[in-house]
Order: C-alpha cells, then structure tokens, then sequence
C-alpha cells in the first residue's frame, strides 16, 4: 500500500528546531519529486521546499530560506525537513508529497506548534 507518513512535529519554543521526517512505504521516493508544504489554519497550502529526483536540486521557500534544509536518505526511503530559529508564524500542519509524472501522493501531516 502507497503510503507518506509524517512525524517530528510538536511544540516549539520560538527560536527552536524541529527536524521532520517523511517515510515512503510501497514506492522508492528517490524517484519522486519530494515537497514539503504547510497549512495555517485559514490559510492556503503553502510550499516549504522541494527536493527533485535524481542528482536532489532543492528549492525553498522565501519565507523559509536560510531558515530550512530539505533532504533525502534514499537508504531509508524517507525525506526530512530540519527547520531552524522557528517563529510563530511558522506554526502550521506540514505535509509531505511526493510527484512523478504519473502519480501524486500525499501524507497526513504532522502539526508544528511555536509558541513560548
């Protein structure tokens, strides 16, 4: 069974780190075009970072730059976001997606809390 599951959320002091972790069951993510986005209550989904397929080129979101990592351990078949000097705003589920050309799959998320 295709699945994305996400953990490492929790509650965070502003200021802190959380690193998350996105593990792929049934397909090899290093194949995918793996994403992070996040969602804010009232809010749009909001793309974090990507890390392509192949040779891993990231990008990352404004908001987020010099602020995130996004990286892959194919051994493991999982992806990870390590979030650093996190802020308030950044309290938000995070989701985990992979693409190809063909399918797209998402995972629950994980909820990320900073607050002192």
């Amino acid at each position: 069974q295709v699945q994305l599951v996400e953990s490492g959320g929790g509650l965070v002091q502003p200021g802190g780190s959380l690193r998350l972790s996105c593990s792929a069951s049934a397909f090899t993510l290093s194949t995918y075009t793996m994403s992070w986005y996040r969602q804010a209550p009232g809010k749009e989904r909001e793309l974090v970072a990507i890390i392509n397929s192949g040779w891993g080129r990231t990008t990352y979101a404004d908001s987020m730059k010099g602020r995130c990592t996004i990286s892959r351990d194919n051994a493991k078949n999982t992806v990870y976001l390590q979030m650093n000097s996190l802020k308030p705003e950044d309290t938000a589920v995070y989701l985990c997606n992979a693409r190809s050309r063909w399918y797209e799959y998402w995972g629950q998320g994980t909820q990320v809390t900073v607050a002192s």
